[in-house]
């Protein structure tokens, strides 16, 4: 009888112990690790390391929840941390990573990674030499109804910008996924934070400030320090 129960549960502990030692392999890979363990793919562009998609965790580097919001008034109001998927829908987060506020923005980066300063995002936009085109992930990126050029780049640069889309700061409503790539920085002033945006139909890349309460992507840099 007990023999005939060990082999039933055998598979099972084998199962958890592969899994354990790939998690294992995947934080001994040197790649950067999330708080909810997502292992990212990273970029060398000039002096400059970055991760090479949108952060998607819903959990700060320490391993605390973020909390998410869901409701577009308690978005527009927050000033505090919290994130979301883009029109409340995990669909998204493979493709396009998670949206969140500046507040959680600042915290949420992998150990040894963090948000760029908005000098980093001038250094980044040199880079490319002012074309958001060098930027794009040419996969994910849609043309406006009408417009006749090629929106989606060649992505030149590795970075591979994915068009995550935004959330308002004022009515808490999301647009413009496939759109627009909008992403913090740590940077702050008086109305906000610096953060780096393009759209589908430029390769004008612009860097200006947002209201923290607005929600955007984040692609975090590594620290040198």
């Amino acid at each position: 009888m007990k023999s005939s129960v060990m082999l039933r549960i055998l598979p099972v502990i084998v199962s958890v112990v592969l899994f354990t030692a790939g998690c294992e392999f995947e934080r001994d890979s040197g790649l950067p690790v999330d708080g909810d363990g997502n292992v990212y793919d990273t970029v060398v562009i000039g002096t400059q390391v970055w991760l090479k998609e949108n952060l998607k965790t819903t959990r700060f580097r320490d391993g605390t929840p973020i909390p998410l919001v869901t409701d577009n008034n308690k978005w527009a109001s927050m000033t505090s941390a919290a994130y979301c998927w883009y029109n409340n829908n995990p669909v998204y987060k493979d493709n396009y990573g998670a949206i969140y506020n500046w507040y959680a923005a600042a915290y949420a980066c992998p150990v040894g990674w963090r948000l760029p300063t908005k000098e980093e995002l001038e250094t980044l936009k040199n880079y490319a030499e002012e074309d958001a085109g060098k930027l794009k992930d040419p996969k994910f990126w849609s043309c406006p109804p009408g417009y006749v050029m090629d929106c989606s780049g060649n992505n030149e640069t590795g970075f591979s910008a994915r068009p995550g889309g935004a959330r308002d700061y004022e009515y808490g409503y999301f647009a413009n996924i496939g759109h627009v790539f909008a992403i913090w920085s740590s940077t702050a002033n008086e109305s906000g934070a610096w953060g780096l945006h393009f759209w589908s139909n430029s390769f004008v890349i612009t860097i200006q400030p947002s209201r923290k309460r607005g929600g955007c992507s984040v692609r975090c840099i590594k620290d040198s320090n």
